[in-house]
């Protein structure tokens, strides 16, 4: 452990990182513990935190902006992908991570750190995503989980081990905590734990912090337009906007209507199942209308197989793959089929429900002309049944095989 002079850590101001900075110094006598903390969006004060991590022990503070390159490099790429695991997560954790560790690297390469360390439980997903990141990045770097080995088994426990290491307790928060584990930032809002942990229980109305409870929201439908381009949306109700204020937009239109709101008991990479209540409201309205777009102009070999890569690029996102080889190619492809995903998607909004209300895209590959039951120049019906002569063909010649054994065996 003596050859670790510098430690960049993870740190969110809560008690777990607080009380990380003293123990590193603790176990690495004489390391620098460099506190780096990252503003995706979440509702934080920004200016305490920073303060905080210095009365604990750390010699300096990052406090790093990153909304705008969160958004940009990795929601929109996943929106594009339509990526959501196991159909229900919007990932809104998952792509965070790698962003955040990607960042932590760059402040351990620019301060000369040894050591990353973070404050994820070996339980869950979020150890993987920051190591994986730190792997693909710099594999020279060491890493420190030390939910993996210190003794701190309780909150009590770390409250007695931050008063003993002068680390500053917000004791009305920390004695009556919120009950749930939260992660926060633009894209949502995920709660898990206490009574969460039996699915069988149904959320209570304290979980909701976002998004309105449907039962709750305006007994009349709220109408929104989104305009996209090449598969980004630009525009809501025809004004347009930079992906911050877009963003912020449809959380609140969203949010106002109980849209995006998921239960959810995932398989974890770690192997265990967990639950989770998801708050996702403006995510919720651009995935659907994404997708209605791609109806319209994707045809169907390419929509259908895109389907696939949807599903293994959101797991791939998911277990901390992001800076993978697979990943970085299926992001290729995905590029590729949204040079025509452009266009508008009007959507009604209605106490939770998303409900389709017209689309319209230059790149249409539907034709009302074609597709009517009346005559036109380009569809014979009378070719029907060639094709279907030709396409149900191993379908005749096994009748035919199995006609021609029963005849055998009577």
């Amino acid at each position: 452990m003596s050859e670790i002079k510098k430690i960049v850590l993870a740190y969110s101001g809560g008690l777990d990182t607080s009380c990380i900075i003293p123990w590193l110094k603790e176990n690495y006598p004489g390391a620098e513990v460099i506190a780096a903390c990252a503003d995706v969006g979440q509702p934080d004060d920004f200016e305490a935190i920073e303060k905080k991590a210095i009365k604990s022990g750390a010699s300096k503070a990052y406090i790093m902006d990153i909304k705008k390159e969160f958004m940009e490099d990795y929601v929109w790429p996943c929106v594009k992908a339509d990526a959501v695991y196991e159909g229900k997560y919007l990932l809104g954790t998952s792509f965070a991570r790698p962003l955040i560790s990607k960042k932590l690297v760059e402040i351990a390469k620019k301060e000369g750190a040894d050591a990353i360390a973070h404050g994820a439980t070996g339980k869950g997903n979020d150890q993987v995503r920051f190591e994986l990141t730190v792997k693909a990045l710099a594999p020279e770097i060491k890493l420190i989980a030390p939910w993996r080995i210190w003794d701190l088994k309780s909150r009590e426990d770390e409250i007695k081990y931050a008063e003993a290491h002068n680390v500053p307790v917000d004791y009305k928060s920390e004695e009556n905590p919120y009950p749930y584990s939260m992660d926060w930032n633009i894209w949502h809002l995920s709660h898990e734990g206490d009574d969460l942990e039996n699915p069988a229980n149904a959320p209570k109305d304290m979980v909701y912090m976002v998004t309105t409870q449907p039962e709750k929201a305006p007994d009349t439908p709220e109408y929104v337009e989104l305009t996209f381009e090449k598969g980004i949306p630009v525009a809501v109700n025809g004004k347009k906007m930079d992906a911050l204020e877009l963003i912020t937009t449809l959380n609140a239109i969203g949010a106002k209507n109980g849209i995006g709101i998921v239960d959810l008991v995932e398989n974890r990479l770690v192997g265990l199942k967990s639950r989770g209540i998801y708050e996702n409201p403006g995510g919720a309205i651009i995935m659907y209308a994404h997708r209605e777009l791609e109806y319209l102009t994707l045809d169907r070999a390419t929509y259908h197989f895109k389907e696939h890569v949807a599903n293994k690029y959101a797991e791939l996102v998911y277990d901390g793959m992001w800076f993978s080889p697979l990943r970085e190619a299926l992001a290729a492809f995905v590029d590729e089929t949204q040079k025509t995903c452009s266009g508008t998607v009007k959507l009604k909004l209605y106490k939770g429900n998303i409900i389709s209300a017209g689309s319209s895209s230059p790149y249409s590959l539907y034709s009302e002309e074609y597709v009517t039951f009346g005559e036109d120049d380009v569809y014979d019906q009378k070719d029907a049944g060639g094709f279907i002569n030709l396409f149900g063909l191993p379908l005749t010649m096994r009748a035919l095989m199995m006609q021609k054994n029963e005849k055998k065996n009577k």
